[in-house]
């Protein structure tokens, strides 16, 4: 603004030294400063709207910033749900007498023992539903082929106990 004070005396200065009658001096300070008022007061308007819309968008800044650690927080806490750091936990039901217990993901380990019943459940790491009821149709169902899922069965290997 301080431009604009420097031009508007710097104008009033050159037509008081260009205009020698003082009524139309007078005339000519009152209109320019009548005009001036008018620009300013539009100005004003205009930076007064232009500081709503800079508050409507710093709150609406504030609020994605808001919903964006919130969401934040959910990804960190599915994160941690997936990737915790004392190891991957795995539910296991036991096919045998449908207990439930949680073991420690170890892909190394093809087999666990059921704390309740302690029947040998086979573990296929790979998750591969549609693979293994694809063998389970091409293969001979024999004593060979056998899960060991049948409920109540302790493997079918073992026909010497039958004996």
């Amino acid at each position: 603004m301080g431009t604009l004070k420097n031009e508007y005396k710097s104008f009033l200065d050159d037509i008081e030294k260009n205009i020698k009658d003082k009524d139309d001096l007078e005339y000519i300070k009152k209109r320019f400063t009548s005009f001036v008022d008018v620009v300013l007061d539009q100005m004003d308007y205009i930076m007064d709207y232009k500081e709503e819309e800079m508050a409507k968008l710093e709150e609406t800044q504030n609020e994605l910033n808001n919903k964006m650690e919130q969401m934040q927080q959910v990804i960190n806490n599915i994160e941690k749900d997936i990737y915790s750091e004392d190891g991957f936990d795995f539910e296991i039901v036991c096919p045998y007498c449908n207990y439930e217990f949680i073991i420690d993901v170890d892909e190394n380990k093809t087999e666990i023992e059921c704390p309740e019943c302690q029947n040998i459940i086979e573990l296929d790491w790979s998750g591969d539903v549609d693979e293994e009821t694809q063998q389970e149709e091409t293969e001979p169902n024999d004593r060979n082929t056998c899960q060991g899922d049948c409920h109540g069965c302790h493997g079918c290997n073992d026909e010497d106990d039958d004996m």
